[in-house]
C-alpha cells in the first residue's frame, strides 16, 4: 500500500496510523497528527480503491451503501500490511492508534470490528458502523474517541450511538464526542481528540 512513515522522537509512543477520507491522500492528516502528538512516529496509508479518480479504502454501492465484500477483504489486506509495517520499520505492532476521517474512520472501525489486536486505539472522526449482524471480537484494553456531527448529513446521530453501542458491548472504552458541524472534520473536534488521547 501507498504509504509513508516517520520516526517520532519517542518510540514508546504509539505509532499513529492515519486514514484519509475519500478523495484525500496520505498528506491530508499530518496536521491533525502533529496537534494530537508531535512526538509519535508516524504511518499514514493511501487508500487502494479509486472512486471516480478519489482515492478510497474500500468500494460502495451507493453514499451510505458499503460494498461488503470489499470493504472485508479490504481490511485483511490493511490489517497484513500494519503488520510488514511494523517488521519493516521495526515498530511494537501492538501500539498502534489509528486516527481515520470518514471513508478512512470506517476503515479504522472496520479493523476493530474485525480483529480483537489490529489496533490499541483509534481517534474516529464522523465514522459509520461498518458491518451490522455479526459478533465483534473481544476490546477490552481498546480505547476508542468518536467524533460526530449532530447534524451531519452523511452520518447520522444515530449511526455514532450504534456504533459506540456495538464497541462497548465489545468490551472497548468508548468516548463520544458531539460537533454541530455536519460532515467537517473541525479544529474543535481535533482539540477534544487530542485531550483524551493525553489522558489515556
Amino acid at each position: 500500500m501507498k504509504h509513508l512513515f516517520t520516526q517520532g522522537k519517542n518510540p514508546d509512543k504509539p505509532v499513529l496510523l492515519l486514514l484519509h477520507g475519500t478523495g484525500g491522500n496520505e498528506l491530508d492528516l499530518l496536521p491533525i497528527a502533529a496537534r494530537i502528538d508531535d512526538e509519535a512516529s508516524i504511518l499514514s496509508v493511501r487508500g487502494n480503491v479509486l472512486e471516480n479518480g478519489m482515492p478510497r479504502f474500500f468500494r460502495r454501492l451507493a453514499e451510505g451503501v458499503f460494498d461488503e465484500e470489499d470493504l472485508i477483504f479490504r481490511t485483511k489486506e490493511l490489517n497484513q500490511f500494519l503488520d510488514e509495517a511494523a517488521e519493516k520499520y521495526g515498530f511494537d505492532r501492538n501500539n498502534i492508534m489509528a486516527i481515520g476521517y470518514s471513508n478512512g474512520a470506517n476503515i479504522a472501525a472496520s479493523l476493530l470490528f474485525h480483529y480483537s489486536d489490529a489496533l490499541k486505539g483509534a481517534i474516529l472522526h464522523h465514522p459509520m458502523v461498518p458491518r451490522r449482524g455479526i459478533a465483534l471480537p473481544n476490546l477490552a484494553g481498546t480505547s476508542v474517541f468518536l467524533a460526530a456531527g449532530t447534524n451531519d448529513p452523511i452520518c447520522p446521530p444515530s449511526e455514532s450511538e450504534d456504533l459506540q453501542s456495538l464497541l462497548q458491548q465489545a468490551n472497548a472504552n468508548v468516548t463520544l464526542h458531539w460537533e454541530q458541524n455536519g460532515h467537517q472534520l473541525t479544529a474543535e473536534e481535533v482539540e477534544a481528540a487530542r485531550r483524551w488521547y493525553v489522558e489515556l
